[in-house]
């Protein structure tokens, strides 16, 4: 009886030898598990992190271009109306001379002659305003798109470099 209860007692030493060998085992297995999770999960918010910034940056930088580009329409605006305001001030006061010029013709022939100068001249003058106002506004457009197409651009840039 004595041998069968020294053999349990070596029987229970060695499962238990055995069972804490395969708990330091297990426990070793599980902190390498948690250490590879915590690092994934850290490299993933870093990343994360990183790309929220870029993003910030990039709606940043088109919310500039957005306000560069309205400027230079209110600009390309402002100098559109002031060419028509100053044209509209001209032509006004070149028509009322005209008429006043007109009226104190003194033959019909005059009067021909001088609303034929009066009309090639207005029309010249209003050819000349027009070529002017279409420079303006393309100017102006191409302002205008610019700061857009250098961030359309930039973005593009962006997206083949991240392939």
């Amino acid at each position: 009886m004595a041998d069968s209860a020294e053999t349990i007692k070596k029987t229970v030493e060695t499962a238990t030898t055995s069972a804490k060998v395969q708990g330091e085992q297990f426990k070793a297995q599980a902190e390498k598990m948690q250490a590879t999770g915590t690092q994934a999960l850290r490299e993933t918010m870093d990343k994360t992190s990183a790309s929220m910034a870029e993003l910030s940056a990039h709606s940043k930088q088109n919310l500039e271009a957005l306000t560069a580009s309205a400027t230079a329409a209110q600009k390309g605006v402002e100098a559109l109306s002031a060419q028509a305001l100053s044209y509209s001030k001209s032509s006004w006061e070149n028509g009322v001379a005209a008429a006043q010029t007109i009226a104190k013709a003194r033959s019909v022939q005059e009067l021909i002659e001088l609303q034929t100068n009066y009309a090639k001249s207005a029309m010249e003058t209003y050819l000349s305003e027009v070529t002017k106002m279409t420079e303006t506004l393309t100017g102006s457009v191409k302002d205008s798109f610019k700061p857009i197409n250098e961030r359309v651009t930039a973005t593009v840039e962006t997206f083949q470099a991240a392939r």
